[in-house]
């Protein structure tokens, strides 16, 4: 189990409560192992406690006026980047991914420490607002949290929470645009600035040709209509990728589905969203006191295990075989993917499921044949099952999966999509793979392991996340780049067969 900060007074126990699941996911992505998660998450939250502090006593000093910094945990999370840049600096970069360790020698990386004029358009529009008005707006936009759940956080009201947001996201847009304009810029740049902030505005406005090209070549002009405009779902993007920097979109990502996985699908408002404490929803209280510190626990271990696949050593290895095994997936070694179908084959004949198959959580539908028949565990069968052989016939076979393509957010070259596979039968490993038609490449995947062969793109199960119970569920997220038109892919399949898109 990671050596968990240890929180000296209330104010720290309460931002340890709030924040250390957001902390120990961003040092996730950061480096090459758990165990260098936590020690980078642990350093960072202790930094971000000392800046925390030090705002909050010069806004003493100044008389109660409001000091200029970042809410609380993109506050912790720049303390993430920088104390990773500290360890490359001093000779721990071999701890860090090895994409972060080429970022953080970049040209991009030097803009979040350069002059304050040349900073992101999205970092500097935050720290300009008051800061309630800046927590609500990262609560609601960047950390999926229901605006009921964040209303009650910040002591709103819930009834005119999303009048507020509305209110803070139009003044997020006013402080980007000043800044976009205050920015250095060359004399292109300068030309266009006016026209991008009349384009943004309205949600019907066309974006003239020539002013789409611009954005496609400038970083920066293409950073500011991110964030002026608000209605096409782009703004977390332009918030993560301007405060945090590298990995936002995939920190998006995981917060995301972190923010499903506590309130549960079908349920937008999370348990103790309503207001009445009697009934059910009375967790909610318990959870900001003593059980919500047990339940970040909880989730940091498993996120800390989880990292093991990315790059782990045998040190981190070790680790996480002395952790609570109790909700980890099995750490056995793969079975060997490829001979598996020749195995089927040649061992059962005319019968496609001969191989027998272990058995599942619930009772064996002998009708379905086995699209991944490799033996795990024992391999003791009853003769009963194979009465009805016959009846599997591959033209008669039901779809065995569904395929859902969603298209996140898009910009001039990139866009960011999830995939969303639903199985019909139970999974101990899985393989989804689909063709992107028009040119498009794969540039960062997460949740999956992925490798891309010319139009033909391949996403493997990490260890985490191999098991799909049958009617379950698998689910991963990329950016990749596109050029001329970017229509969504064809021909998924989850391990050779075809799924029915939905």
């Amino acid at each position: 189990m990671p050596d968990l900060p240890a929180p000296q007074d209330a104010t720290e126990a309460a931002l340890f409560s709030e924040c250390w699941d957001a902390v120990l996911s961003y040092a996730d992505l950061c480096t090459a192992g758990s165990t260098a998660a936590a020690r980078l998450a642990r350093e960072a939250f202790a930094q971000g406690i000392r800046e925390v502090r030090e705002a909050e006593a010069a806004t003493v000093r100044a008389a109660g006026r409001r000091s200029s910094r970042l809410p609380r945990i993109p506050l912790l999370l720049t303390a993430v980047r920088t104390t990773a840049a500290a360890w490359e600096e001093s000779g721990q970069g071999h701890r860090l991914d090895p994409d972060l360790r080429l970022w953080l020698h970049s040209e991009n990386a030097a803009r979040f420490t350069g002059p304050p004029l040349s900073r992101p358009v999205a970092l500097r529009g935050l720290r300009d607002l008051q800061q309630a008005d800046a927590e609500l707006l990262w609560l609601a936009e960047a950390e999926s949290l229901p605006l009921p759940l964040v209303a009650r956080r910040l002591g709103l009201d819930p009834d005119t929470a999303a009048d507020e947001l509305a209110q803070v996201r139009g003044f997020f847009r006013d402080r980007c645009h000043r800044n976009h304009l205050d920015s250095p810029m060359d004399a292109e740049c300068r030309s266009y600035a006016r026209l991008l902030d009349a384009v943004t505005r309205s949600p019907a406005a066309e974006t003239p040709e020539d002013l789409s090209q611009h954005l496609a070549t400038c970083v920066r002009c293409a950073e500011a209509a991110a964030c002026l405009r608000l209605h096409d779902g782009g703004l977390p993007g332009a918030l993560a990728g301007g405060v945090v920097g590298w990995g936002g979109l995939a920190y998006l990502e995981r917060r995301r589905r972190a923010a499903e996985a506590r309130l549960g699908p079908g349920r937008p408002d999370g348990p103790g969203a309503g207001g009445d404490p009697a009934d059910g929803t009375g967790r909610a209280r318990a959870t900001r006191n003593g059980l919500l510190v047990a339940a970040v626990l909880v989730s940091a271990l498993a996120l800390a295990v989880s990292l093991m696949p990315f790059g782990g050593t045998e040190a981190d290895s070790a680790i996480r075989t002395g952790a609570d095994p109790g909700p980890v997936a099995d750490p056995g070694p793969y079975p060997p993917a490829a001979p598996a179908p020749t195995a089927s084959v040649t061992a059962s004949g005319p019968a496609p499921s001969g191989a027998p198959r272990p058995p599942s959580e619930g009772a064996p539908d002998p009708a379905k044949p086995d699209p991944d028949p490799e033996p795990q565990g024992s391999t003791t069968a009853t003769a009963e099952p194979r009465t009805t052989a016959p009846r599997t016939t591959a033209p008669s076979r039901p779809a065995v999966c569904h395929a859902a393509y969603d298209l996140v957010n898009q910009w001039p070259a990139g866009f960011q999509a999830t995939v969303t596979v639903t199985t019909t039968e139970p999974l101990d490993s899985w393989r989804v793979a689909f063709t992107f038609e028009d040119g498009q490449r794969v540039t960062q995947m997460w949740d999956a392991d992925v490798s891309q062969n010319g139009p033909r793109v391949t996403a493997t199960a990490t260890d985490y996340n191999k098991t799909v119970p049958a009617g379950g569920k698998l689910a991963f997220g990329f950016i990749a780049s596109w050029n001329g038109t970017n229509p969504p892919p064809s021909d998924i399949t989850l391990d050779g067969h075809s799924c029915a898109t939905v």
